[in-house]
């Protein structure tokens, strides 16, 4: 196996072994609150970190190195995959902090339903990241409406966190749909490695909002 002598993918590759690393931390960090009061809502978020580490680590290796186009169309399969269903516990997590338990059970086949079909539609039309991107962007202007509300309301603990957490992805997520940002910070970077780097932070807010939730819940029971 060679590195791939692209720059810009290097960092890419880089930045995404790192997004990934961080997740997988922050998984194994939650896995740990199983046995608390929700271990639902605990499940659906290590799922969610979990996978996020998968498609991430694997990322890395797709972008930084040099594989057989064979090989690199099949490595896109379980990344999309991955992917998909990210972004479905996600939702899933959203609608337990919003109207409970019972909700997020009865929502989870349908979300999940709907992971399984963005990857066919990523299947259907290879080539492009917009199908992800527009997957993305219809759930995290959901996620972002209901922690704002919840934070506002004084309902969630980390609710804040949580939302400015959406937030900085829906900013990710942006930069990398404009594929035009290029920039130089010590090593050259593009869209793809900008929204890894932002994404951390994103990552980062959204682990400590959930990390606030849980604590409080273990300190009330």
């Amino acid at each position: 196996m060679e590195f791939i002598g692209i720059p810009t993918e290097q960092t890419t590759a880089v930045t995404d072994a790192i997004l990934g690393l961080l997740s997988l931390g922050i998984t194994l960090y939650f896995y740990q609150f199983r046995r608390g009061r929700d271990p639902l809502k605990v499940n659906i978020w290590v799922w969610a970190f979990g996978l996020l580490a998968f498609a991430s680590i694997v990322g890395a290796a797709a972008h930084g190195l040099k594989l057989p186009p064979a090989v690199y169309v099949f490595l896109w399969q379980p990344i999309n995959l991955a992917l998909g269903l990210t972004i479905a516990f996600f939702v899933v997590g959203v609608v337990y902090d919003l109207w409970g338990q019972l909700a997020a059970k009865r929502a989870m086949p349908f979300l999940l339903g709907a992971g399984l079909i963005f990857y066919g539609l990523t299947v259907l039309f290879t080539g492009t990241f917009l199908v992800f991107i527009a997957y993305e962007a219809l759930a995290m202007l959901f996620a972002l409406g209901g922690y704002a509300w919840l934070a506002a309301r004084n309902r969630l603990a980390g609710a804040g966190l949580m939302a400015l957490g959406v937030l900085i992805t829906i900013i990710a997520a942006a930069v990398q749909a404009s594929g035009a940002v290029r920039f130089t910070l010590i090593w050259p970077f593009d869209f793809n490695g900008a929204f890894h780097l932002i994404q951390m932070v994103g990552v980062f807010f959204l682990a400590a909002g959930l990390r606030t939730a849980l604590l409080l819940n273990q300190k009330q029971a």
